[in-house]
């Protein structure tokens, strides 16, 4: 067999191995972009000549309560950063400090580490606690709070307000009850849910904020989802029907190649 045909058939055999590793490596470093929860619908598009469906994301409504500072403030007053929101109140003696203790954690885990005093990034997430019991947490309360457990309040919100509009906004907004462990008394929230919500205000995470591998999840997907471009996933650096349609030709060419090398072998020996 001469040089030629050898090395034709090497080829041959070298495309669809290169192929799969090309294939396998861009799997392998494709970004795992955090899911959606919470579809409100599906709606029908054409695309190409073919009948194509894309789900509707609930997008969390805004709600207006007021801060530890008594301010007046809106879920909506949050652009372009991603949102983390926990249900406490500041009379718990269960799991509630355990909560703004890791929340507190996961804030300073945002911290500038080229700054000199560590400063917050504040661009990146906004943290939002909420009471579950707003007749007893006034501003005031929530403030002592607060600064009970060293909280940067530059990105922190601990809110409180009408007591249905909190309890709606819960079961109906961020619908905590679907995502629980265990289930949650309609009439008082004590969960350990820490929520993810993204830029565009639609909810990505339901994180057990009292477990520190669930807490390590939740600041990589707060990562990933701040560099997100669009709602599907990240696409491969190739597509791969056409690279197999081509992986496909090229073999074909190849062992025709090899078949006409070897009759004009043994036509001319």
């Amino acid at each position: 067999m001469r040089r030629t045909t050898i090395l034709a058939l090497c080829i041959a055999l070298l495309i669809p191995i290169i192929g799969y590793l090309l294939a396998k490596y861009a799997s392998e470093h494709s970004i795992d972009m955090p899911r959606h929860y919470l579809p409100d619908s599906v709606v029908n598009r054409v695309e190409d000549g073919k009948m194509m469906q894309d789900t509707v994301w609930h997008t969390v409504a805004n709600i207006r309560l007021q801060n530890q500072f008594g301010d007046t403030v809106s879920l909506y007053d949050i652009q372009n950063k991603m949102i983390v929101a926990d249900f406490f109140f500041t009379s718990c003696a269960g799991i509630c400090p355990t909560l703004t203790k890791n929340m507190a954690k996961l804030q300073r885990s945002f911290a500038r580490g080229g700054d000199q005093y560590h400063r917050i990034d504040t661009s990146i997430v906004q943290f939002v606690s909420f009471t579950i019991d707003p007749e007893r947490d006034s501003a005031s309360r929530l403030k002592a709070y607060a600064d009970h457990f060293g909280v940067n309040h530059d990105n922190w919100w601990f809110l409180t307000g009408n007591r249905d509009s909190i309890y709606n906004f819960i079961f109906e907004q961020l619908r905590v009850d679907k995502y629980s462990n265990e289930p949650i008394d309609s009439n008082f929230v004590h969960t350990n849910r820490f929520v993810l919500i993204d830029k565009m205000h639609k909810v990505r995470g339901y994180y057990d904020g009292t477990d520190s591998a669930a807490l390590g999840k939740l600041a990589h997907d707060i990562g990933i989802l701040m560099v997100e471009k669009a709602t599907n996933p990240e696409p491969l650096p190739f597509d791969p029907v056409l690279m197999a349609i081509f992986f496909a030709v090229t073999i074909v060419v190849v062992v025709i190649a090899i078949r006409l090398l070897f009759r004009k072998n043994r036509i001319n020996p």
